[in-house]
């Protein structure tokens, strides 16, 4: 990675995605919780969505949420994964229209 004239510090990048994906954050839940009741889906993204959502909330951990940031932290990285990961294995038309409904707020 070379570091340009005038482009910003890489930190400063993630934050800015960081930010993105918050403002986005609602829009995101709503194209999940659609897709999650869409008959059009397959069940094995849908289950594999709601076994993330048990992995948080079980006491069963790679790493023990004891130790400090490194324990949440492998959470936060299995829930981003599955969410990419249920995303791709749903019909991509079936995304885009939820994408361009959500988008014209119905």
């Amino acid at each position: 990675m070379s570091l340009r004239a005038g482009a910003p510090w890489p930190p400063l990048q993630l934050g800015a995605r960081g930010l993105r994906l918050l403002r986005y954050l609602p829009q995101f839940v709503r194209l999940y919780w659609r897709l999650l009741w869409d008959r059009r889906v397959s069940i094995w993204p849908k289950a594999l969505l709601l076994l993330s959502g048990l992995y948080v909330v079980s006491p069963v951990d790679l790493i023990p949420d004891v130790i400090p940031f490194f324990g949440e932290l492998d959470d936060l990285v299995v829930v981003i994964a599955v969410c990419r990961l249920f995303i791709y294995l749903c019909p991509p038309a079936v995304v885009q229209e939820h994408v361009r409904r959500i988008g014209a707020g119905e």
